[in-house]
């Protein structure tokens, strides 16, 4: 009679999301306890597989698929763990294994502490898939608390991230708190102040490249004295840039739960809507300031683009100024000439985009030269400056009445909106109800029917799609108080300024409008109006008569 040999592949795993029994989970225990089992019976240890730090959830760990390559090449023919829940913890695949896989390749399968032997016919493998079973429900309800956990820990601020963001450091003595890291949080401040001033994310890159600053990954594995494995050019990207600009962290918030996971089985990310983000203000110290912060938003929000113009020289007001009539951008116009002497010349202006583009079909020039329009803007911010300075309270005051007036008018017409698409919903609903029953008694046809169901469902889906941005709108709150403050405290530091750069213009000006040449009195005249940041045009506001000085272009 021949007997038997058998080769024993002997699994251990330990995770994080197992419960951990003291000791008696560890991998060397693990592993003691099923080598004595295999020396006891004579049978031969060919090999140990331990996953470390691996969730049974996903059978995608390392010694599993080396189990099952030895196992397939007929190296092993048993495979011994020391619990069901120690080989996976997912129904569906671990069935897959157990009850085709392993049967297929002739190897046996033994769960020690769990009495289960598939070469046995004494009906232990009759509760496998129950005890399997209740190892996932297991896997499902820990995911759930430690998201509870996590969540709950972001709602209140607490760093939950595994790498903080380029600029800060872990807190020394709150792992869960962030602190400015002194090296790299100037180059931060610089790439806001860059972007601040116009510049676009790949000029921003390509000066910190050839400036040899290293971007934050290649930092990263400097600092831990480690070769990078990854397979990049070591190199800021524009992608980079725009990505570290876009965070909040530097302005001291913290988001966090911006991705997830699709269910506890899968470790693949995936994005969420922004209204599912966790967004905590003010948990740390800020590297940049609001005011830089919005003027980078702003920018964002204008898709600025300072294309070359032919003598390769930008103008400062470069996507700030438009039509008032038509309301396209103004584009930057060059006229080279030379002097007597023979010295180049240019005059720099801006004319209606879309004259520019359609001609006078579509609107009229709008012309006003640069020169000009310099003078005009920094006039007028010198002098609202002025007014900010010495009367800070009294404009605040004339500022906020005018923006409540305003949203009151447009929260009244929002209002009046919102509640016809409710009403018109409702009606729709009525309507498609109606033709329903009508069609089912037979008093409209078919096709009738689907005609008008048709034109119905899709005026209604219209409607539905367009509430929950006119409730957003309505449910606003303006900051009428706080905006005119910002505003009355960033323009004031400008009383003596004699120059203008993008830096200010950005920071100051929302918007320019320029309006068409008129003639009077024999003078060509145009009107200028200059929208500011946070409080829009303040003309109104100061309740005076400035007609013949601002806002008129000679």
């Amino acid at each position: 009679m021949t007997t038997k040999t058998y080769n024993v592949g002997i699994y251990c795993r330990l995770s994080n999301d197992d419960e951990r029994d003291g000791e008696s989970v560890s991998i060397e225990n693990q592993k003691l306890l099923l080598q004595n089992y295999v020396r006891q019976r004579g049978w031969n240890e060919y090999d140990t597989y331990c996953d470390d730090g691996y969730s049974g959830t996903n059978f995608e760990r390392p010694a599993v698929k080396r189990l099952i390559e030895d196992a397939k090449a007929k190296k092993i023919n048993v495979i011994l763990v020391k619990d069901l829940s120690r080989f996976g913890r997912n129904y569906i695949e671990f069935g897959q294994y157990t009850d085709y896989l392993f049967p297929s390749l002739g190897c046996r399968f033994i769960a020690l502490n769990n009495g289960i032997d598939t070469e046995n016919n004494n009906g232990s493998t009759d509760v496998m898939c129950f005890l399997n079973l209740f190892n996932e429900f297991y896997s499902r309800d820990t995911s759930k608390k430690v998201k509870a956990v996590k969540k709950a820990c972001a709602e209140s601020g607490k760093f939950m991230g595994t790498y903080p963001a380029y600029g800060y450091l872990r807190d020394p003595m709150d792992k869960h708190h962030l602190i400015i890291d002194e090296e790299t949080a100037p180059t931060v401040r610089r790439i806001f102040a860059m972007r601040a001033s116009g510049m676009g994310y790949r000029a921003i890159a390509i000066t910190l490249n050839e400036e040899g600053i290293l971007p934050p990954g290649a930092l990263y594995y400097q600092r831990k004295g480690q070769s990078d494995p990854r397979k990049v050019n070591h190199q800021w990207a524009e992608t980079t840039v725009k990505s570290l600009i876009r965070k909040e962290v530097y302005i001291g918030n913290m988001v966090q739960g911006k991705t997830g996971t699709l269910s506890y089985k899968s470790r693949k990310l995936i994005s969420k809507p922004e209204e599912e983000w966790i967004r905590v203000e003010n948990t740390h110290e800020p590297i940049i300031s609001r005011e830089i912060w919005d003027t980078c938003v702003s920018l964002d929000q204008k898709k600025i683009r300072k294309s070359p113009t032919s003598d390769g020289i930008k103008s400062i007001f470069t996507g700030l100024v438009y039509c008032a009539d038509c309301g396209f951008k103004m584009r930057n116009h060059i006229e080279k000439f030379t002097y007597k002497d023979g010295r180049p010349g240019r005059y720099s202006s801006f004319i209606c985009g879309n004259y520019a583009r359609s001609g006078k079909s579509a609107c009229s020039i709008h012309t006003i030269y640069e020169s000009v329009l310099e003078q005009l803007v920094l006039t007028d911010i010198r002098e609202k400056a002025q007014f900010a300075h010495y009367d800070r309270e009294n404009l605040i005051d004339q500022i906020s009445r005018m923006k409540a007036k305003e949203t009151h008018s447009r929260l009244a017409l929002l209002e009046q909106e919102l509640k016809n698409n409710s009403r018109r919903l409702a009606e729709l609903e009525r309507l498609m109800q109606n033709l329903y029953e009508d069609k089912c008694s037979g008093a409209v046809p078919l096709t009738v029917f689907q005609t008008l169901m048709q034109k119905y469902e899709a005026e209604r889906a219209e409607k539905a799609a367009a509430m929950p941005e006119l409730e957003s709108k309505v449910k606003m709150q303006t900051a009428n108080k706080q905006d005119a403050g910002r505003w009355t405290d960033i323009i004031s530091q400008y009383t003596e300024i004699t120059k203008l750069d993008e830096i200010i213009l950005f920071e100051l000006v929302d918007r320019i409008e320029v309006g068409d040449t008129e003639i009077i009195d024999g003078q060509r005249i145009c009107e200028i109006r200059v929208f500011y940041r946070y409080v829009g045009n303040v003309d109104d506001a100061l309740m005076q008569e400035r007609q013949g000085q601002y806002g008129k272009a000679i």
